[in-house]
């Protein structure tokens, strides 16, 4: 059975911050409340409920009432995530069409040319990492490697990215990942395997990068998150100099002849059944 803090941490995949995600699960379970039975039940500040309340209820997952004093509602939970997945992909959108922007800008400026340059720059959030991943999924012509730890599946499969890979896929690309697979992401791995992609499993290579092309990366410089949300901190380091891809390529390579075929993995952590707490 579910607990309440795995109910929790699925919550924070949506985007929402631990405090949100306990007052809305409290909202589910108990129904309406005013701010300070909420504040009592959740151990906080009267005026912490209501930073937190305002915030969901701009994410459309709490709903006030009209009269005075004020019920604060939980939104039925399949209309409240629809509307997180949304405001995502808002989000994603406003970026695309900034960089839309800058391009036309850009051509309209006598820019220094620099083929010749290798160009690199630090992307800070997972929301940054998947603006800039996904033209380079649409623009790539032969092969993308992957070498992740498992919440990276998590990630590709709410975000849009198994979607660009499979597009990719569907125009003669081919996609290999290697992925420290455990039992909280088998689905998102046969996701993965479903859409073509080649992928095997290697226990805890500590190693994250992805390599587009053999021309240009993006490598891991801290890779550790506590939820899963576009907002989340990374540090990641992306280039366009062709040697760093062809090195990281050649790790690729050594670790893709060590791994083992995932639904081999998958089948080894079914037969050992979900870990315990």
């Amino acid at each position: 059975m579910a607990t309440d803090d795995d109910f929790i941490h699925r919550l924070t995949g949506f985007g929402l911050s631990e405090k949100e995600a306990q007052l809305y699960l409290h909202l589910l379970k108990y129904g309406p409340k005013t701010p300070s039975p909420l504040a009592k039940s959740l151990n906080t500040y009267r005026e912490d409920v209501h930073r937190t309340l305002t915030s969901l209820i701009e994410k459309g997952m709490v709903r006030p009432s009209l009269d005075s004093p004020t019920v604060y509602a939980a939104i039925d939970l399949d209309n409240a995530l629809s509307s997180a997945l949304k405001k995502h992909e808002s989000e994603l959108r406003e970026m695309e069409e900034r960089k839309r922007e800058l391009e036309e800008l850009s051509q309209q400026q006598r820019f220094r040319p620099s083929d010749e340059v290798s160009t690199f720059k630090i992307i800070k959030s997972i929301k940054e990492l998947v603006a800039v991943s996904m033209p380079l999924i649409d623009s790539i012509q032969e092969e993308w490697l992957i070498a992740a730890p498992a919440y990276m599946t998590v990630i590709a499969s709410l975000f849009g990215v198994n979607d660009a890979a499979y597009e990719f896929i569907k125009r003669g690309g081919k996609v290999r990942a290697i992925i420290d697979i455990s039992y909280q992401v088998i689905e998102p791995v046969r996701e993965m395997i479903a859409i073509g992609e080649e992928v095997r499993h290697i226990d805890e290579h500590g190693v994250t990068f992805v390599v587009f092309d053999r021309k240009i990366s993006i490598s891991a410089i801290n890779a550790e998150v506590k939820r899963i949300s576009l907002n989340e901190p990374v540090s990641g380091l992306w280039t366009d100099d062709p040697a760093y891809a062809q090195y990281l390529a050649s790790t690729f390579e050594m670790l893709w002849n060590q791994a083992i075929d995932a639904e081999e993995r998958i089948q080894q952590l079914l037969k050992e059944g979900p870990p315990t707490a």
